[in-house]
């Protein structure tokens, strides 16, 4: 989930925040965040609405490139 942390921070917006808008626990979204624990793919979908960026980056940090 290296594109999850990288775009909380990039919004400026601290765990707690996020967690409570996705109604998660911070301790879960931490986990999320450092690849302790994978989310279910309905907060994976969630996560990219709440972002408004694909689930692709949100699990690998880049968007999908067409070939």
């Amino acid at each position: 989930m290296l594109g999850l942390k990288l775009i909380r921070k990039q919004r400026n917006l601290n765990q707690q925040k996020v967690a409570m808008d996705l109604h998660i626990s911070r301790e879960s979204l931490s986990y999320y965040e450092n690849g302790k624990r994978e989310p279910s793919l309905s907060l994976l979908v969630a996560m990219s609405k709440y972002f408004n960026v694909s689930i692709n980056f949100l699990i690998t940090g880049e968007e999908f490139e067409k070939k």
